[in-house]
C-alpha cells in the first residue's frame, strides 16, 4: 500500500477547490461579502500578525469550531467564506474539508498570508 504524500493531497485539493487572488478577496472583504477566517495556528499569529477583522480558526480545530461559529451567527454561509493559511496548502485542504461538512461558497486565498502582507490587507 502506498501512502500519499502531503504535497500529493494539496495538489489533488487544489485542482478541486476555487482559488482566488488577494484582490479578489480584499473586493470580497470590502464590500462585506465573506467571511474571512485565518486557519493558521496561534503561535503563527503571535509571530507575524494576522489579517485585521478576520476570524482566527486553528486548522487543528476546525471542524470542532466551524459549525458553532455558524450557529452562533459569527459567520454567515450566505456569505463566500475564504480562507487563507500561511502559503496556501492547508487552506486548500480545509476547502474541501468545508465542502464535506456542507459549505457550497467557500474558497481559499492563492499563496496565503505570505501574499497578504503585500497586499491591500491590514495586517495586525
Amino acid at each position: 500500500m502506498s501512502i500519499k504524500t502531503a504535497q500529493t493531497l494539496v495538489s489533488e485539493a487544489m485542482q478541486d477547490v476555487k482559488t482566488i487572488s488577494a484582490d479578489d478577496a480584499f473586493k470580497l472583504f470590502e464590500e462585506n461579502n465573506c467571511n474571512l477566517i485565518d486557519i493558521r495556528e496561534p503561535s503563527e499569529l503571535e509571530m507575524n500578525g494576522t489579517i485585521e477583522n478576520s476570524i482566527n480558526i486553528p486548522r487543528s480545530h476546525l471542524e470542532f469550531q466551524f459549525e458553532p461559529l455558524v450557529q452562533n451567527g459569527i459567520i454567515d454561509t450566505n456569505k463566500e467564506t475564504v480562507l487563507f493559511c500561511a502559503a496556501g496548502g492547508r487552506s486548500a485542504l480545509t476547502v474541501k474539508t468545508l465542502q464535506e461538512m456542507g459549505c457550497k461558497k467557500v474558497s481559499h486565498i492563492q499563496g496565503g498570508f505570505s501574499v497578504l502582507q503585500n497586499s491591500k490587507f491590514k495586517v495586525k
